[in-house]
């Protein structure tokens, strides 16, 4: 009998080791907008804290760049992501009926900050800076909202011009982190950097303010936020959207706040990012989606 029962809890073990070996696991991406070591931080804490909330295998797989975010969406290696407010849109146009779910509280008021070298001779204003013109300026990734989408955009509503017609020299640093080690150096007179960071980094003492200062700050708007596959019912089981999304708004660790930084998430959707959309159209950065 003790045999039997032996071999009955073994069977029972093999079964349940087989069935959650075959349990699909739940991937997730982010757009790499700043040093991949504080991204990596992040998201595994976020990897760790789904998993708990929604019992089951969650992985964090980090990309190289915002069209490989969109490319891992579109092609179901990863079911959810942080993606700006561009990337975001570009990504629900790729694959139709993903939604928006979540979006940092700070989100629904984002900025972005124009720094410049000090050797420029700009000063902080108000006013749209239109001595600028002539600099060299580096936006950040080219499908950033706020490294690229909206300082374009009001650079475009200053001018009347594209930023290669107003600027002696415009690059594209990759993220932000790194358009402020390039402003700072010098190889920049002028960034297009995410306010967030740009704080952070002051904060921490990783900005030598002496050599490089905010001269002007845009209007706010909406920006980064959390979209899930339309399909992801169907892949995981009725109702995780539902739960996964409740998990987001839910987030209360301190630590996985910090590292953002935001102080929680609020609901998105899709609506949220009309504004996004139709400035993206207005310069062409939905010609491919």
């Amino acid at each position: 009998m003790r045999l039997l029962t032996a071999i009955l809890t073994l069977l029972a073990s093999v079964y349940t080791f087989a069935a959650d070996s075959d349990r699909p696991q739940f991937t997730f991406t982010a757009i790499p907008d700043q040093n991949e070591a504080e991204l990596v931080r992040r998201f595994q804490q976020v990897a760790e804290y789904l998993g708990e909330e929604l019992g089951a295998d969650v992985k964090y797989i980090p990309v190289k760049s915002y069209p490989a975010a969109i490319t891992a969406f579109r092609n179901n290696q990863v079911q959810l992501a942080w993606f700006g407010g561009l990337s975001g849109v570009q990504a629900r146009k790729a694959v139709p009926g993903s939604e928006a779910i979540a979006q940092g509280y700070e989100d629904q008021f984002f900025k972005t900050y124009l720094i410049a070298h000090r050797d420029a001779g700009l000063e902080a204003s108000d006013e749209f800076p239109k001595a600028i013109a002539g600099k060299t300026l580096t936006f950040g990734s080219k499908g950033s909202t706020s490294g690229r989408l909206m300082p374009e955009f009001y650079i475009r509503e200053a001018f009347n011009e594209a930023p290669r017609e107003v600027f002696s020299r415009v690059g594209f640093s990759g993220d932000h982190s790194r358009t402020i080690a390039l402003v700072q150096s010098g190889a920049y007179e002028v960034g297009a950097v995410n306010y967030a960071v740009w704080d952070k980094a002051v904060a921490s003492g990783e900005v030598d303010t002496d050599l490089v200062s905010v001269i002007w700050t845009t209007p706010t708007y909406a920006d980064y936020q959390w979209t899930v596959r339309g399909d992801v019912d169907e892949q995981f089981g009725p109702g995780f959207k539902e739960k996964l999304t409740r998990a987001l708004l839910n987030l209360e660790d301190e630590s996985i706040l910090q590292s953002f930084p935001r102080s929680g998430f609020v609901p998105a959707d899709n609506d949220t990012y009309q504004a996004i959309e139709n400035t993206a159209k207005s310069i062409g950065l939905l010609d491919d989606f």
